[in-house]
């Protein structure tokens, strides 16, 4: 039940509302810069100091785009991969068509519409999108100068797995964005496989200290900073979080 959420009516409706905006909200601590998460994991994270001119990104777990096409601005070229297949035909519609139109709930079985829009600024021709998994990923991807990872390790099956194809994706001196807020649960990824968030002779074990293990043979850390998040589910409930951005160059 957990991986259909993502392919739902429902789903789509909430992800379309946290990627593109356009509802109010009564979190005064969260502000609006909360309800930009997506915009704020590529502007507040990503140096385009360090891109080159013709800059390749990828946006692993893209659900609904708005990430990939927020790194358009900076890259020439941009694939968006999710594990969902709704999430990249509606990602796809918005690079094809520059706007999304969807229902989202207000209470019970009230609904209201509204439209996703891309910014009419950004070159939606840079983007792509394909249905992947991140855990496995295609060959042939090629190498990329910037990777970012939006709350996806703690929603795949294997993340350590995940992280160990990063080496093979990114360039040297190429930009590793991983944003999460460790929501780890069994419903998404196995116990055995959890990075952190629980206890090993007798001493917690941390999702950050077990990223610097897993990365640190390739990448180097550049700094760390807390994202807010909000995602509506109708109009009197509010999840809001915190992610942990660590921000990463590859060697």
């Amino acid at each position: 039940m957990a991986g259909n959420y993502y392919d739902s009516d429902r789903g789509i409706s909430e992800y379309l509302l946290f990627h593109y905006g356009g509802f109010e909200h009564p979190l005064a601590a969260a502000e609006d810069d909360a309800l930009r998460f997506p915009v704020r994991c590529v502007s507040e994270c990503l140096d385009p100091a360090r891109l080159p001119p013709d800059a390749r990104a990828l946006d692993l777990g893209c659900a609904v785009g708005r990430s990939s096409f927020e790194l358009a601005r900076h890259c020439t070229h941009v694939l968006g991969i999710d594990f969902s297949a709704r999430f990249i035909s509606v990602a796809t519609h918005l690079r094809d068509n520059g706007s999304f139109g969807f229902n989202y709930i207000e209470e019970g079985e009230l609904t209201s519409p509204h439209r996703a829009v891309v910014p009419p600024e950004i070159d939606r021709k840079r983007v792509a999108f394909e249905q992947g998994d991140a855990v496995r990923l295609r060959s042939g991807l090629g190498l990329f100068d910037a990777v970012l990872m939006a709350n996806l390790i703690d929603r795949v099956k294997n993340p350590a797995k995940c992280l160990a194809q990063l080496p093979g994706l990114l360039k040297p001196g190429g930009q590793l964005v991983i944003t999460s807020p460790y929501t780890w649960l069994a419903e998404y990824t196995p116990r055995e496989n959890w990075l952190g968030g629980f206890m090993r002779d007798g001493q917690p074990v941390k999702t950050f200290d077990a990223l610097k293990t897993i990365l640190a043979p390739d990448f180097e850390l550049l700094r760390k900073q807390d994202l807010a998040f909000v995602i509506r589910e109708h109009a009197r409930k509010f999840q809001l979080g915190f992610a942990q951005a660590t921000i990463w160059i590859r060697k």
